[in-house]
C-alpha cells in the first residue's frame, strides 16, 4: 500500500477550514499522521498570510480516486474548482508523494515538481518523514529541507492548540 504525502493549506479562515480537512483526512485515512501547523506568507499574489500543514498516510486507493476524494474535502472546506490558480484559498490540498509513483500527465505531477521549491510544503514533509527517500532526486526528504534556503522562505511554526492535528 503506498504511502501518500497530501500539503494542506488555507488563507481564508485558515485555523477553521484546517480543523475540518485534518479531521476529515483523520477519518477517510485511519492512522494519517499530521505535521506541525506553519504561517507563511502568500507565494504568487499579495493576500493573507497560508497556515500550511501535511498528512501523511497509507491508501490503497488509486492516485485518480485519491484525487478526487481530496477535491471533495476541499469542496466541503469551500473551494470551488474554477477559482483562480493564484488567489485566496479556503482549502488546497495537493498530493506531493504517492509511494514512489512518477508521472507527468494533465491534472498530475507526481512527485508534486514545486515540493522542491516551496518552504511550506518541504519543511512540513521533513517534520514527517525526514527519512523519506525523493524519489527523482534520490536524497532524503530532511537532507533537501537541510540544503533549503530557509531565510528566503520563512516559516513560522504554530504553536500546538487543541484544534491542531488528530
Amino acid at each position: 500500500m503506498p504511502e501518500v504525502y497530501v500539503a494542506a493549506g488555507s488563507n481564508v479562515e485558515p485555523e477553521r477550514h484546517l480543523q475540518q480537512a485534518v479531521a476529515e483526512l483523520a477519518r477517510a485515512f485511519p492512522g494519517a499522521r499530521f505535521s506541525s501547523w506553519y504561517r507563511n506568507r502568500a507565494v504568487g499574489f499579495d493576500g493573507d498570510d497560508f497556515i500550511n500543514l501535511v498528512a501523511g498516510f497509507g491508501t490503497a486507493l488509486p492516485v485518480h480516486v485519491l484525487l478526487e476524494r481530496l477535491h471533495a474535502i476541499e469542496a466541503r472546506c469551500g473551494r470551488a474548482r474554477d477559482a483562480p490558480r493564484w488567489a485566496p484559498r479556503s482549502m488546497d490540498l495537493d498530493v506531493l508523494l504517492y509511494g514512489d509513483l512518477v508521472c507527468e500527465e494533465p491534472g498530475l505531477k507526481l512527485p508534486r515538481p514545486d515540493l522542491l521549491k516551496r518552504a511550506y510544503m518541504l519543511g512540513p514533509l521533513a517534520e514527517l518523514a525526514p527519512q523519506l527517500l525523493h524519489p527523482t532526486a534520490g536524497v532524503s526528504v530532511g537532507e533537501l529541507w537541510r540544503r533549503f534556503d530557509r531565510q528566503a522562505h520563512p516559516l513560522e511554526r504554530l504553536p500546538r492548540t487543541r484544534g491542531h492535528g488528530a
